[in-house]
């Protein structure tokens, strides 16, 4: 196989806000050569000849599978026509790119929707499978002795799935009392409080399971394995992303979550709302994180 794009999904403008305009404009241009890119990848995998294509979420992928008569699966929570399709009130002129990614989707063999997920409207089979999470080790005592954290201090992860933020609100972060921050890139100034991933050589799975919290906008592996791991979520919702309530609902109802406003989360008004989560209690049930051993057992029949 090759390294292609096989899709867009979303151009963002931080982690925070998704870029509307850019990302129905970089769709039109992506369609604008489907057949170029279509006929590619599917001379890549006649060349190849796999058994099975596994798509997370691409749906270039699975219209040529489909195309060079190769089984196609999807694997996913969600497929870009149901994150599309809540951007806007999708306009007329949305409609025919939105029908043709649906259609793309819709020549997938099997669907294995994992948990928690929508509903991958539009694949002709979806099969549920369970919650897919891989939490790392801890090495709590040891990232806190790198970082020069005492015990009794509160250690909060402020991660947003990889999209680095512009600004955070550094001074507020450096004078809340009991808690120290950890985060991706540098920050702008010599702060006692606030640490950089960058001075460790952490596995980020590893750091998720040796801090006291993570901050973090509702995404699928952050969510899913910091439930997984009891571990308290203080998020910030974009509320115009469609896997975001199900991960909400799913954190709610098996872990321990408390959302902070997009205004208190600029503004730095962290520490009550912190402070709250950590006096609650998780819930007494626990997912059966088996999303993973579900799909093996589905797919083993590719290979039969």
């Amino acid at each position: 196989m090759q390294a292609v794009q096989q899709d867009i999904g979303c151009i963002q403008d931080g982690p925070l806000d998704i870029d509307v305009r850019a990302t129905w404009e970089a769709h039109r241009t992506f369609h604008a050569t489907w057949e170029s890119r279509l006929n590619e990848e599917m001379a890549a995998m006649a060349a190849t000849g796999p058994n099975v294509i596994l798509a997370d979420t691409p749906y270039l992928a699975v219209s040529a599978g489909k195309q060079t008569n190769i089984p196609t699966v999807v694997l996913a929570n969600f497929t870009w026509h149901e994150v599309l399709e809540s951007l806007d009130d999708t306009p007329s002129e949305h409609h025919s790119l939105l029908q043709s990614i649906r259609t793309a989707y819709g020549h997938a063999d099997m669907a294995l929707r994992i948990a928690p997920g929508l509903p991958l409207s539009g694949l002709r089979e979806v099969v549920d499978i369970g919650p897919l999470a891989e939490p790392g080790s801890s090495q709590r005592a040891d990232l806190r002795s790198r970082l020069g954290i005492a015990a009794s201090e509160r250690l909060v992860l402020v991660g947003f799935g990889g999209i680095p933020l512009e600004s955070l609100p550094w001074h507020q972060m450096e004078h809340m009392r009991g808690f120290h921050f950890l985060i991706a890139g540098v920050p702008p100034g010599d702060f006692s409080r606030i640490h950089s991933l960058s001075t460790i050589s952490m596995p980020f799975a590893t750091v998720l399971n040796s801090v006291d919290v993570v901050m973090t906008k509702p995404g699928y592996s952050t969510i899913v394995e910091a439930v997984a791991l009891g571990l308290p979520v203080l998020y910030v919702r974009r509320y115009n992303f469609a896997d975001e309530a199900p991960l909400v609902d799913f954190l709610h109802d098996y872990g321990l979550g408390q959302e902070l406003s997009r205004p208190d989360f600029m503004s730095g008004g962290w520490q009550t709302a912190l402070e709250t989560l950590l006096s609650h209690s998780a819930p007494a049930k626990h997912p059966h994180l088996t999303g993973a051993a579900d799909a093996t057992k589905i797919l083993l029949r590719y290979f039969q």
